[in-house]
């Protein structure tokens, strides 16, 4: 399966303000043209993506958020309306500008301040909480800006306020989850059919809702969706649930998903379509940001339970799971290897526990540097830790392990101007790999090597001791 890398790209940089201040006019500029430009097309002129867009960049660039960095961006909506609209630089013109912007600034600082409310918690994103956000933000833009638009659209102002409202809400819905987790990929790699698979069903879903119709078919998407939202990352759904938002929209403004066969579509109607369609695609992203979250703390966990953090090196279960996912040869033989460190309690006493505490992550260390690449280390017990290595025969485990209890023994441990020595004893346990389970393989054999390192105590400590060598001594 081929890749393809990408090169991280950076459109902000915090360390330069002036620049930031230009590709934030020039951004500004460009989709307010192409708001005007959306407008123009009667199918598209039912989107304004301007304020969700930058209310999203605000609110992930948090240095972004000086007063200054929002003044450029309302100037260069004046700018944009001086130099190209009918009512210029006018009143009207201050007042509906002032409501993109307030939409901006509200909606970026309430994300921002969600997020550092629940700074602990996992995700990107609060989509519930996001959602409320959008609705609070619309509500204040299309207050302040259907007064503005009554005179140029020469409309009355409840009607003026439910289009602002509609528009602005379900566009910041559907796109502002979108661009907090948009992300590239450091490497493009190709699709199985299978993962295709949730993709293809919302195709398909929301084929049959124009064939269908009526007004249950602009849910048909739900299932596929939340199959998405379960299957794929949370940056992609996102991604998935934009598009089927907008094209559900426009589906049913040209009434392709019609509600009633007699009419087109009334603007009381729109109205509720796109609140409704709002309302519907926010669950996908609400699933998929909770997947996301179980996904990060599932990790967490199984890494706080692979690994012992004093020593820096595998706990038992986690040495277990690490030679499950080792594709072992058959005839390879694996050494499994006990480890004591002696008389570890006057260590204790002499250095208190916390200086013990050093001693057993210098000890842990020094043993994963001694094995390196040959095998894994992990801890078992309190002074006690295994070492797992694939060998060719069993004289190169035992090799290995002496090779860890002369290194040990040469290497002075401790903190200060009084360094400790210590010496270790081992049980070694060697059995050839064949078509056992690895797990079994190895809790039988760090059963054995546990009795061999009990004899090795018994027999005068710092050696070894393996079935077919009775003992070792230095």
């Amino acid at each position: 399966m081929s890749s393809l890398s990408i090169r991280s790209f950076t459109l902000f940089r915090e360390e330069q303000p002036v620049r930031d201040a230009l590709v934030l006019f020039t951004l500004t500029l460009l989709l307010h043209f192409l708001g005007a430009m959306l407008r123009l097309v009667q199918e598209l002129s039912f989107f304004w993506p301007l304020n969700a867009v930058m209310a999203g960049i605000f609110a992930r660039y948090v240095w972004l958020n000086r007063s200054y960095f929002y003044a450029v961006c309302f100037a260069a909506m004046l700018v944009y309306d001086g130099l190209t609209s009918r009512w210029g630089m006018g009143f009207a013109s201050l007042l509906i500008n002032f409501s993109n912007i307030v939409f901006i600034v509200v909606l970026a600082q309430l994300v921002l301040w969600d997020k550092r409310r629940a700074d602990s918690m996992p995700g990107p994103i609060n989509a519930l909480n996001l959602f409320c956000f959008c609705l609070f933000a619309a509500l204040l833009c299309a207050a302040v800006g259907a007064l503005g638009s009554v005179d140029v659209e020469r409309a009355t102002f409840i009607p003026q306020l439910a289009d602002w409202f509609s528009e602005q809400f379900s566009t910041a819905v559907l796109i502002l989850p979108f661009i907090l987790t948009l992300t590239l990929p450091s490497a493009l790699s190709g699709f199985r059919f299978r993962q295709l698979l949730p993709a293809l069903a919302l195709v398909l879903s929301i084929a049959l809702g124009v064939a269908v119709g009526g007004a249950g078919s602009i849910t048909f998407p739900l299932p596929a969706l939340i199959w998405c939202a379960v299957r794929y990352p949370l940056p992609l759904t996102c991604l998935l649930t934009f598009l089927t938002g907008i094209s559900e929209i426009l589906l049913v403004a040209n009434s392709l998903i019609h509600f009633s066969p007699d009419a087109r579509m009334q603007p009381w109607q729109l109205f509720s379509t796109r609140l409704g369609i709002a309302a519907m695609l926010i669950s996908p992203v609400i699933v998929a940001s909770s997947v996301e979250a179980i996904n990060t703390l599932v990790k967490q966990l199984a890494l706080r339970a692979d690994f012992d953090f004093q020593t820096r090196v595998y706990s038992r279960s986690g040495l277990s799971e690490a030679l499950k996912r080792l594709a072992l040869p058959a005839d390879k033989l694996l050494t499994v290897m006990v480890l004591d460190i002696d008389g570890f309690k006057r260590v204790n006493d002499a250095l208190g526990h916390e200086g013990g505490d050093c001693v057993l992550t210098q000890f842990a260390q020094q043993v994963r540097q001694l094995v390196d690449e040959q095998g894994m280390v992990a801890r078992i017990g309190g002074e006690e830790f295994a070492v797992a290595a694939v060998v060719d025969s069993t004289q190169q485990g035992y090799l290995l392990a002496e090779k860890i209890r002369h290194g040990v023994e040469s290497q002075p441990f401790g903190l200060g101007q009084n360094p400790i020595h210590l010496t270790i004893s081992m049980g070694l346990e060697t059995h050839e790999v064949g078509h056992a389970r690895i797990t079994e393989l190895f809790n039988q054999l760090l059963m054995a090597a546990d009795e061999e390192m009990v004899k090795a105590k018994q027999t005068g400590r710092n050696r070894i001791c393996m079935p077919a060598l009775t003992e070792s001594a230095p």
